[in-house]
C-alpha cells in the first residue's frame, strides 16, 4: 500500500468515497473543435460517429470519502486508451461498449483546498478553486458553479427512467494533464438509482475562459442523454504516466 502527504495528512492508496451524489449531462461535439482543446495531452478523442466525439457535464457532490466533503464540476471527454488506439468509428463504438476507452478530466473545478491539493500532487487533475450552488435531490437537479463571480456554467437535469437493475459496476481508465505530464487512473465505481434520458439538460454558459471553451464545442445545445445518481461509491488507486 503505498501513501501520500498532503498538507500535512496521510493519504492511503486507494482513496475511496463512500457516499457521493452525481448528475450528468452528455453532448455530441465536433470531433475537430475537441481535439484542438485536449491536443497538448497525447491522447486522441473517441468518435461515436464520423465527426463527433462525446463531451460530459458532471456535478458531484462528495459526502463521505478519504478526501473528505466537497463539490465538483467537471468536463471531461470520452478517449481512445492511450495503449490501443484505432482510427476506425466501429473501433471506437466497440471500445465504449467493451470498456476499453478512456474518460479524460480536461476541466476539474472544486470547493475544498484539501481536495485541490491532493487532486492535484496525487493524480495531476486539473482541480482549481470555485463556487457553488447545487441541488442533488429536487427532481429537477441543478447545479452552478462560479470563480471569482465570473460564471462557468449552470446545468439543470430532469430525472429519467431507472436504469435496468438499479445500478451498475463500472471500471474505468481517468485520464489528467497537469505540468505537462499525462497520467491515467483506474477509477472503480458503484452507483445505485440511476436514472437517464434523452434530453431534459438545460445549460447556461458565463464569461468565464471554460465556458468559451464548451461554447467553441458549440454549447449549449441538446443533450444526447441526462444521468442523475443518487447513490455512488467510488475507489482509485496512484497515478501512472502515460
Amino acid at each position: 500500500m503505498t501513501s501520500h502527504e498532503v498538507l500535512g495528512k496521510k493519504v492511503d492508496m486507494p482513496v475511496e468515497v463512500r457516499t457521493a451524489s452525481a448528475f450528468m449531462a452528455m453532448y455530441s461535439v465536433p470531433s475537430a473543435a475537441a481535439q484542438n482543446l485536449i491536443d497538448h495531452t497525447g491522447l486522441e478523442l473517441l468518435q461515436y460517429r464520423p465527426g463527433h466525439g462525446l463531451c460530459g457535464l458532471v456535478f458531484v457532490d462528495y459526502i463521505d470519502g478519504d478526501l473528505g466533503p466537497y463539490n465538483e464540476f467537471g468536463v471531461t471527454f470520452m478517449v481512445r486508451n492511450h495503449r490501443r488506439r484505432r482510427t476506425s468509428v466501429l473501433s471506437d463504438l466497440r471500445s465504449l461498449v467493451t470498456g476499453d476507452s478512456g474518460a479524460l478530466i480536461h476541466r476539474l473545478p472544486v470547493d475544498g483546498e484539501f481536495t485541490l491539493a491532493a487532486g492535484r500532487g496525487i493524480w495531476g487533475f486539473p482541480k482549481i478553486l470555485a463556487d457553488f450552488e447545487a441541488d442533488h435531490v429536487s427532481d429537477v437537479r441543478r447545479g452552478r458553479v462560479s470563480q471569482d463571480g465570473h460564471l462557468i456554467a449552470e446545468i439543470t437535469v430532469k430525472q429519467g427512467l431507472p436504469a435496468p437493475g438499479g445500478g451498475t459496476n463500472t471500471s474505468l481508465v481517468a485520464y489528467s494533464h497537469l505540468d505537462g505530464v499525462t497520467r491515467s487512473t483506474q477509477w472503480d465505481m458503484r452507483s445505485t438509482g440511476v436514472r437517464s434520458r434523452i434530453g431534459g439538460v438545460s445549460l447556461h454558459l458565463g464569461d468565464h475562459p471554460i465556458a468559451d471553451e464548451l461554447r467553441s464545442l458549440g454549447l449549449p445545445r441538446r443533450a444526447l442523454l441526462a444521468t442523475t445518481i443518487p447513490d455512488l461509491r467510488m475507489t482509485f488507486g496512484d497515478a501512472t504516466p502515460v
